[in-house]
């Protein structure tokens, strides 16, 4: 069975800017990185419909944060990992 292929954000901003700009159809874009033309166009949907967030003041804190949140979170369970294996190897 064939894995699905996954695409950086920087790789799909880049397909929905070039397709954006019309220099070529959907079709010809979708053959020059061999994509189909309705993945290519809902990327262009998804982009366009999110670029006013672009210019929102203070969205790039938010994602920030929320990333920031999760690594403290992943810290603090490993430093109690650290802590309880200790223990245990102490008392072995």
């Amino acid at each position: 069975m064939k894995k699905r292929k996954s695409h950086s954000t920087g790789f799909k901003t880049k397909v929905a800017l070039e397709v954006s700009q019309e220099r070529d159809t959907v079709r010809e874009t979708g053959r020059k990185y061999g994509l189909h033309p309705r993945r290519i166009s809902t990327w262009k949907s998804q982009f366009l419909c999110n670029a006013d967030v672009v210019f929102e003041r203070g969205a790039s804190k938010r994602g920030n944060d929320k990333e920031k949140d999760a690594l403290f979170k992943k810290v603090g369970q490993l430093h109690l990992e650290v802590d309880f294996l200790k223990k245990e190897w102490e008392n072995r």
